[in-house]
Order: structure tokens, then C-alpha cells, then sequence
């Protein structure tokens, strides 16, 4: 079956996104693994589904370029704003999106029909603890933070120095965490800015990480580093993140961008 799909990315972090309503699919680990692929496939960090929900506006799934199933990501959900409004699906700049890990509500900046930027309410970070890692790594503890799925934060103080393409899958795979972890190695420059680097639990290095982006932030000013809003400046893009004290809640402001539309067969 030939399928509609739009690559779209936010900072960098790029996904192929099917709307599910036209076109359902009955494999979509496999696919993730076939068509994240930079070579033979489209080329991506994975596959993201849009569906139908009972709960929300809309659904998401997401696939890694490994085929494993993440719980949330803060990138796809901007671009899912951005597609569901510029596609006809919703007239509506609140929008709200079941994930694995609870309803989440984007804000869409829209003029002219277009959407250049959404805010993510991220809900509140949870399990916030200190991680000693010892003396192997470019930092002897982390800072673990729950947004919906597992992260683990390092400070550093010169992040691009860090060896990511070897230290990221230790981490992600470190005996402490059974089943495996996003890593973030993070560098104060100011303090309400942070430089950051990621790698993802079954997509490894990548250009940016919403929830990892929102995880930074909130160790950051946990451990009184850095002021509740801060910009997490990574290498595809800059997110905004503001830890309300009001109420706890994350809120992520970035961009979302659309690369091109293309047809695929499910069995390529």
C-alpha cells in the first residue's frame, strides 16, 4: 500500500509523520526501522503516528529509528500542532494530544494560516534525584528527571569536549537504568542559558530533544544553577523552557518545521 507522509522537524529533530485517519498501519515498528534510514530509507530520528483519540483532539505514537516506542516527545508534538492545523484537520490554536505519558495541550502561534512556533505545557517533572555515576565519565553524578519518560542530565563544563558517540550508549544502557535512558551532557554559558547536546534512548545522537531540552532546564534550576526560564541552545536549535513556580509545569516554546510531502510504499 502506497502511503502519504510529511518529514517535518523541531531544532533539528526530525520525524516522518502519517496521519493514521487516511492511513493506518498495521507495523510501524518495522517501518520506523526501515524508513529512519538515511541511505536506503527516507532518513530520520523515527516514526510518528497521528490518530484518532477518545481523550483528546488528537493521538501520537512514537517510533524510534529502532523501532522501540517512546513515551513523549516535545519536538513531534510541536510539529503535530503545526500539521493538524496547516492540513485542515482543526481549525483550533489550542490543541490537545494523548501520548503514552498523559494529555498534553500545545499552543499554536499562528498567522496567515501558518504555524511557526507551538508551547507544549510539558506537564510536571517527577522523580528528581541525584545519580552518582563515578569517576568513568565526563561527570562523577546526573541529575535524573521523569518528563514522561526517563532522563538522565550531566553537567559539564565543555560540552562540545564530550566523547557523545561513546559515552551516550554507556549511559543509556548503564546497569542503574534497566530499561535504558535519554542522557543529556550540559553546559551553563549564562544563567538562562545552557548549551546542550543529547543522546537518545534508541535513536542515538540527535539534533534536539524536547523533553530532554525540558529535563536540562529543570536540573539546571534543581540544583540552583540556572533561574526557573531558560533557553537550551542544542545542535539543530534553541527551545525556550519556563519552570512555572505557580503550579510546576513545564512549558516548551519552539520551533516546528515542515522539509517536504512524499509517498512511500509500506513495504519498501
Amino acid at each position: 500500500m502506497k502511503i502519504e507522509f510529511t518529514k517535518m522537524h523541531g531544532a533539528g529533530n526530525d520525524y516522518i509523520y502519517v496521519n493514521t485517519l487516511r492511513y493506518p498501519l498495521s507495523h510501524p515498528e518495522s517501518l520506523a526501522v526501515a524508513w529512519s534510514r538515511p541511505h536506503t530509507g527516507i532518513g530520520s530520528d523515527g516514526l510518528v503516528l497521528i490518530g484518532p483519540s477518545t481523550q483528546a483532539d488528537f493521538s501520537m505514537r512514537i517510533f524510534n529509528a529502532d523501532g522501540s516506542e517512546a513515551m513523549m516527545c516535545g519536538n513531534a508534538s510541536r510539529c503535530i500542532g503545526k500539521y493538524v492545523y496547516e492540513y485542515g484537520l482543526t481549525d483550533k490554536t489550542t490543541v490537545t494530544l494523548e501520548t503514552l505519558s498523559g494529555i498534553k495541550t500545545l499552543q499554536l502561534h499562528a498567522a496567515g494560516g501558518t504555524v511557526d512556533s507551538v508551547t507544549v505545557d510539558m506537564g510536571i517533572p517527577t522523580d528528581m534525584h541525584r545519580v552518582g555515576l563515578g569517576t568513568e565519565y565526563p561527570a562523577t553524578e546526573g541529575v535524573y528527571v521523569c518528563m514522561g519518560n526517563p532522563h538522565l542530565v550531566l553537567f559539564t563544563d565543555d560540552v562540545m569536549a564530550v566523547p557523545l558517540s561513546s559515552i551516550g550508549p554507556r549511559l543509556e544502557c548503564h546497569p542503574l537504568f534497566p530499561d535504558r535512558i535519554n542522557v543529556e551532557f550540559a553546559q551553563i554559558t549564562d544563567n538562562d542559558r545552557i548549551r546542550m547536546r543529547v543522546w537518545e534512548r534508541g535513536s542515538g545522537i540527535t539534533q534536539a530533544c524536547g523533553t530532554g531540552a525540558c529535563a536540562t532546564a529543570v536540573a539546571a534550576a534543581f540544583t540552583g544553577q540556572c533561574n526557573r526560564q531558560s533557553d537550551i541552545i542544542m545542535d539543530g536549535g534553541t527551545l525556550h523552557i519556563e519552570w512555572a513556580a505557580s503550579d510546576g509545569h513545564v512549558l516548551m516554546t519552539g520551533p516546528a518545521v515542515k522539509v517536504f510531502d512524499g509517498t512511500i510504499d509500506t513495504e519498501s
